[in-house]
């Protein structure tokens, strides 16, 4: 599948760096490609998704930075100008979520509304 050059979201050094990290794993599988997307459901109406999963049909493929990722082509609507970051705090750990989009977002930061 083609890769496409423009990407609808951006991730922080940080957060490239995390998930190198996790794909470097010894137990990663390297079939599976980064996703990322929304889901309904949350306490704000939809929900991130970030994780690994195996490429479906309707699927785009997406680099920045050297970091493919694969998206379904209905989430760009959501999530276009989005950018992911990974915080390593104490009071704070995981990735973050900034959606220029989102007209509401829940306390955890993982929900929002459209």
């Amino acid at each position: 599948m083609e890769t496409l050059t423009s990407t609808p979201i951006q991730f922080t050094e940080n957060a490239i760096q995390e998930i190198k990290r996790l794909m470097n794993e010894d137990n990663f599988d390297a079939t599976q490609k980064l996703r990322v997307g929304v889901k309904g459901g949350g306490c704000s109406g939809m929900t991130y998704v970030l994780g690994f999963d195996a490429q479906l049909e309707d699927d785009e493929v997406y680099e920045f930075e050297g970091l493919a990722f694969i998206m379904n082509k209905s989430h760009g609507l959501y999530l276009f100008g989005m950018q992911i970051d990974w915080q390593d705090g104490l009071n704070s750990r995981g990735f973050t979520f900034t959606n220029p989009n989102a007209s509401k977002t829940c306390g955890c930061g993982t929900s929002f509304a459209v």
